[in-house]
């Protein structure tokens, strides 16, 4: 009875959980529009600063004006590699604008996913430079570069391309922006040198900033993008945190970091600047209007008269492939988002990445590490499974009991006790398959909600796509019908009410896991085929 208990307890939390996920944000936020916000620097322990200088990198205008056309207008210089076809504004020389090749919105599209913009609801720019500690002339992000050509081609046989971006100003002070891109990779290298050819002695800091429109996420119950996070997100080289706009609205962010880095992340997708781990940088996050704007400074340098002085920073802007994240930036990986479940999360996707290596299907590397997991928690369930064949052998003399004490629950409870312990059966054993899968479950939830590289992956016949739900519902028919075979193949719950419940569940579940990712569904509904197999020879050796 315990057992029944906790089943119909684990499926009313996670009808609650569905719900909840489903509906939390159908009630818009109010943001108040703010102000022009000015970034102050001045007096940060720790880290050496500008004196008795506000830095406004937040300052309007923070891009040129939006572009009528891009193939007319000489301020556009256009970047295609292998994955990337991007755009860098002569006005600030950054990167606004980045389509994915590989990557449709929409499975056998045409069009394909654009991540940076530059204006609009879609304005999402990377904003770099140098600022200038005592006045002088600074090539930040508002100042005009210039560079050799207008197209920059990755050919056949190439490996990469540099892409340099010239500023010099009316006085000694001049500097480039070397971009650096790379076959088959979604980070970019940014070296911005800055040369003194004057008689005096230069000071100032690098930075690189993140600004975006904000849109919250629109909820939807059959919509497996409205369950992630959308927004800006901070590493301070211990903790992984994502920042809340509203939040930022009423309280700013701040800290002095080093080995961290910053992100505006969405479902698959982020752009990052990392800097280098060894220096510390001052790390801001603020909103305006309904713009987040995420700021990394750092300290302040000098460069000599006659000197010249590198700033590295590593920019990333692409789909979340785990492997190219880990190389990009010191825990980059984290922006794929797994919750709290990230520490089983992580290992399953390991475990599934491995395994598609070798059969190159992800639909197939679910079962497979489902069926691992089956057999890592075999013993285990087995024991369960024993208990529960016992339960469904002594029913008959269960049953008498109950119509012998039927007007008595304390003697029956006494007798059933007695009649447990003498055949050495455990009722409350069933319920460990029940707490081993759920957090499975969940883990396996998140990792093919959050992973790209499971983004619209194909299985067999009808099932193009498992990272969405299956369109047919066939997947949730069948687990439906093999969650009913495996109630059966369980002792019958004693209370009437309660043994319609469990008729009923199979279908309640069908309900739900049809809008869930196919994928998921492959997982549970493999589940359940091993767990009737197991169970079925269990109840076969106990009754002989």
């Amino acid at each position: 009875m315990d057992n029944i208990r906790l089943l119909v307890w684990a499926t009313f939390t996670l009808m609650l959980w569905v719900t909840y996920q489903a509906w939390i944000t159908q009630y818009p936020t109010e943001y108040q529009e703010t102000s022009e916000t000015i970034v102050d620097f001045n007096e940060q322990p720790n880290l050496p600063v500008i004196t008795n200088t506000e830095l406004p990198l937040l300052e309007e205008p923070l891009v040129a004006p939006p572009l009528v056309s891009e193939e007319v207008n000489p301020q556009v210089i256009r970047v295609q590699t292998d994955v990337l076809d991007l755009l860098i504004d002569e006005n600030g020389g950054d990167l606004v604008r980045a389509d994915l090749l590989n990557y449709p919105i929409e499975k056998d599209s045409n069009t394909v996913v654009r991540l940076l913009d530059f204006s609009g609801e879609n304005k999402w720019v990377f904003q770099t430079g140098l600022r200038s500690a005592g006045g002088d002339a600074e090539p930040n992000h508002l100042e005009r570069f210039s560079a050799s050509s207008q197209e920059y081609d990755l050919i056949e046989g190439e490996d990469e391309i540099t892409v340099v971006l010239d500023w010099q100003s009316m006085g000694p002070i001049r500097a480039r922006k070397v971009y650096t891109f790379r076959r088959g990779q979604y980070a970019v290298d940014l070296n911005i040198v800055l040369e003194n050819t004057g008689d005096q002695t230069w000071r100032g800091a690098s930075y690189g900033q993140i600004v975006r429109y904000h849109r919250p996420v629109e909820r939807s119950f059959t919509s497996v993008d409205s369950y992630s996070f959308r927004g800006p997100v901070l590493y301070d080289g211990n903790e992984y945190e994502k920042l809340d706009f509203s939040d930022l609205a009423e309280e700013p962010v701040s800290q002095i970091i080093a080995g961290g880095w910053l992100a505006a992340i969405q479902h698959h997708f982020l752009a990052a600047i990392v800097p280098p781990t060894q220096d510390a940088f001052s790390y801001q996050a603020a909103t305006r209007g309904q713009e987040f704007v995420l700021t990394g400074l750092s300290g302040v340098v000098e460069v000599p008269a006659g000197g010249s002085l590198e700033f590295p920073l590593k920019l990333f802007v692409g789909p979340k492939l785990q492997d190219q994240l880990s190389n990009a930036g010191p825990e980059l990986e984290l922006t794929v988002d797994y919750g709290m479940l990230t520490l089983l999360a992580q290992p399953l996707f390991w475990a599934l990445q491995k395994a598609h290596s070798y059969v190159g299907n992800w639909g197939w590397s679910i079962i497979i590490i489902t069926l691992l997991i089956k057999l890592a928690f075999y013993k285990l369930t087995a024991t369960s499974g024993r208990s529960m064949a016992k339960m469904r052998k002594l029913q008959p003399r269960m049953k008498a009991l109950q119509e012998t004490y039927k007007d008595n629950r304390e003697e029956l409870s006494r007798h059933m006790m007695a009649l447990y312990k003498r055949e050495k059966v455990n009722p409350a054993a069933g319920c460990l398959p029940i707490l081993i899968q759920m957090p499975f479950f969940f883990a396996f939830y998140w990792v093919l909600i959050e992973t790209v590289e499971i983004r619209q992956a194909p299985f067999m016949f009808w099932l193009n796509d498992l990272s969405s739900r299956d369109p047919y519902f066939v997947l949730p028919v069948l687990m439906g019908a093999a969650m009913l075979v495996q109630t059966r193949l369980n002792p019958a719950p004693p209370d009437p009410i309660q043994a319609k419940v469990m008729q009923i569940m199979p279908v309640v579940f069908s309900v739900f896991f049809a809008f869930f990712p196919a994928g998921l569904v492959l997982y549970w509904l493999t589940n359940t085929a091993l767990s009737i197999l197991q169970q079925w020879r269990i109840n076969k050796l106990i009754a002989e």
